[in-house]
């Protein structure tokens, strides 16, 4: 079993080691400066927060992760532009965008994607979301009601394929319409993005099983997510189609679990929080929700944090994204630490299952 593993980058601040509260890494803000007084910043003006999304995205690729993925938060960068910049910046990585089904024309951004295609040589890959919040939907300019949230994404999705794939294409739907649709030219015969699902209701679960390539569970203990990809899969077989899974959690792994520990709670404090449910298996709820979007983190040290991953990828765990505070630090401390041996540890149980 080939397992993939994705780092998220953040498109709405970064944080730093020990300093849990967000900065516009990169940028320099004379009225509200991060050196203290007295130490000059050299570089200026000339380096801003979109270098230092270029630093983290060179060294997830230097840490030999498969891919990056750029999260879709209203409050960050433009993910597709964001997308699109750390694709020309690195050679080999695969970048999965997330955005939302609202974003506009299903054929304009198919267009985007054949583009993108184009230029990374088949790199990039769609990670669709769906906003339940309706005050926060309505804040984007998106008054589609609840009930059509996943009827709409199915349409979205089928449309862009076809368009991609198909000449001639008519559709008539609730949500898009195209007539003799389809790329001709130099956009023509492009490699359709990989389509990353996610959602944790029997809804999500039946448009993943019939669309999905990918369907990423959020972080929850062992046995919860081995009994959800075990009914994904039913659903999937049913429909006749292979689907693969993924995991979405951030990691904070140490040396040592003391000191993992440590800085979860230093974490804890400083974001104001006033307990964590910490569970047997180092699984620590909530506590960079606010800041990354992930359910859950894990803690432990370098070996705990590798077999818990482990783990994971033996109970069915195809494709993990995973991220952490600060991101550029710690896609290094992940890449050096756990990547190498939690390869190696699936790599052997392969075999020997095989």
């Amino acid at each position: 079993m080939t397992v993939q593993f994705f780092w998220q980058v953040p498109t709405a601040g970064d944080g730093r080691y020990a300093d849990a509260e967000k900065h516009i890494r990169g940028e320099r803000a004379d009225s509200r400066p991060y050196f203290l007084p007295g130490v000059t910043d050299p570089r200026g003006q000339r380096f801003n927060y979109f270098d230092h999304l270029h630093q983290i995205a060179k060294a997830v690729e230097l840490a030999k992760f498969d891919g990056i993925k750029v999260r879709n938060d209203p409050e960050g960068d433009e993910s597709w532009i964001v997308a699109g910049y750390l694709s020309r910046a690195t050679r080999y990585l695969t970048v999965l965008a997330e955005f939302d089904a609202s974003r506009g024309s299903a054929v304009y951004a198919a267009k985007n994607a054949v583009s993108y295609q184009r230029f990374t040589e088949g790199r990039f890959a769609w990670q669709i979301g769906v906003e339940s919040d309706e005050a926060k939907r309505r804040q984007q300019g998106d008054f589609v009601a609840q009930a059509d949230l996943y009827p709409r994404v199915e349409e979205f999705v089928t449309v862009a394929r076809n368009v991609i794939t198909t000449t001639g294409y008519d559709f008539n739907g609730r949500f898009f319409q195209v007539l003799q649709g389809g790329f001709q030219g130099p956009l023509s015969g492009q490699k359709v993005p990989p389509v990353y699902l996610s959602g944790e209701t029997d809804e999500a679960y039946a448009l993943s099983a019939k669309l999905a390539d990918v369907h990423v569970l959020e972080a929850q203990p062992l046995d919860a997510v081995a009994a959800k990809i075990s009914l994904l899969r039913n659903l999937a077989s049913k429909q006749g189609r292979v689907l693969q899974i993924g995991l979405r959690v951030d990691v904070l792994a140490r040396e040592t679990e003391e000191e993992a520990v440590f800085d979860a709670k230093r974490y804890a404090e400083q974001t104001g929080q006033k307990a964590i449910d910490n569970n047997a298996a180092g699984l620590w709820q909530g506590l960079t929700t606010a800041s990354t979007g992930a359910s859950a983190v894990l803690v432990g040290s370098f070996e705990q944090v590798t077999e818990r991953l482990a783990a994971f990828a033996d109970a069915g765990v195809e494709q993990f994204i995973l991220g952490a505070v600060p991101s550029l630090e710690e896609a290094y401390r992940i890449g050096e630490y756990v990547l190498p041996s939690l390869r190696s540890l699936i790599n052997g149980a392969s075999q020997r299952a095989a």
